[in-house]
């Protein structure tokens, strides 16, 4: 009988209740985790526990508030007797606001919730990780991180703090066993994304044409690469951001990254005898986000 690589592990993840971290959930559960799913609505985290199975728990905690940090900590820990693995995936967005007119409240929010939350949660788990002798904490960084988008001040310098945080997190705690490594995701087909496209404030056919893949990620993609971080397959990995968006932050070119209608679209003719790559000549990705 085959073993699931995460059997007898305990997840915490946090903003569980829908979207990325409701995905995250799942895979970690299917790969063998019991898992403790955080949301600020606890009414979400229920609901979504219970698609996962018995063997799992729901927790209330504002990840920003330090009381409720250590409250649902020792909760997960009374029910599961430890903690092995730690996303950091709660968050929220800043409203793409120009930066001239946002506010300093939400602006101080967006910061809270991510980079006080994400310190918060890891200080709260990295002592009984050590006590175990390991554990591998995962959190959720953003393209926005990396890249300069306008109007995405707050939730953009948030991402490039968690970002940083990883690095010194992974090589202050190694000692201890604790890996600690972040995802960066591109452009991903959440519920609040569609929102966002039927709404018109996004368009999905200019991401696609922006992506090299030529569409946006499902959440179930960010999932399954968070689950190979908190595994032992990826024992020698910390301290890395991990991009996780089709290509978008590696495109650099002035043209449709997809390579239809683009420069380099017009690709010598292979050699006799040399199949080569395909060349993707018919399609245009601005038909469709290729989802």
């Amino acid at each position: 009988m085959t073993t699931l690589p995460l059997a007898g592990r305990v997840a915490l993840v946090t903003g569980a209740g829908n979207g990325i971290g409701l995905a995250i959930a799942r895979v970690l559960a299917e790969r063998g985790a019991r898992v403790a799913l955080n949301d600020l609505d606890l009414e979400a985290a229920a609901r979504a526990a219970q698609t996962l199975g018995e063997a799992h728990l729901s927790v209330r905690a504002d990840v920003s508030s330090e009381a409720d940090v250590e409250a649902m900590v020792g909760e997960v820990r009374d029910a599961f007797g430890r903690i092995d693995i730690l996303v950091n995936n709660a968050g929220v967005g800043d409203g793409g606001v120009p930066t001239l007119d946002q506010s300093l409240a939400v602006f101080e929010r967006t910061l809270a919730i991510h980079v006080n939350g994400t310190f918060l949660m890891s200080r709260a788990v990295a002592a009984g990780m050590a006590r175990q002798g390991g554990g591998a904490i995962i959190n959720l960084g953003s393209i926005a991180g990396e890249l300069g988008i306008p109007v995405r001040t707050a939730y953009s310098v948030a991402k490039a703090g968690i970002s940083m945080m990883t690095r010194v997190l992974a090589c202050e705690w190694a000692r201890f066993g604790i890996r600690v490594n972040a995802v960066a995701p591109g452009y991903v087909r959440t519920r609040l994304v569609e929102g966002l496209i039927t709404s018109g404030r996004l368009d999905a056919r200019r991401i696609a044409a922006r992506t090299p893949l030529g569409r946006m990620g499902q959440p179930e993609e960010i999932a399954r690469v968070v689950a190979f971080l908190a595994s032992q397959e990826a024992s020698y990995v910390t301290g890395a951001i991990v991009p996780v968006d089709g290509g978008y932050t590696a495109f650099g070119g002035p043209f449709d990254a997809s390579g239809a209608f683009s420069g380099y679209d017009a690709a010598a003719p292979a050699k006799e005898g040399d199949s080569g790559p395909p060349r993707r000549t018919g399609h245009d990705p601005r038909e469709g986000d290729g989802s």
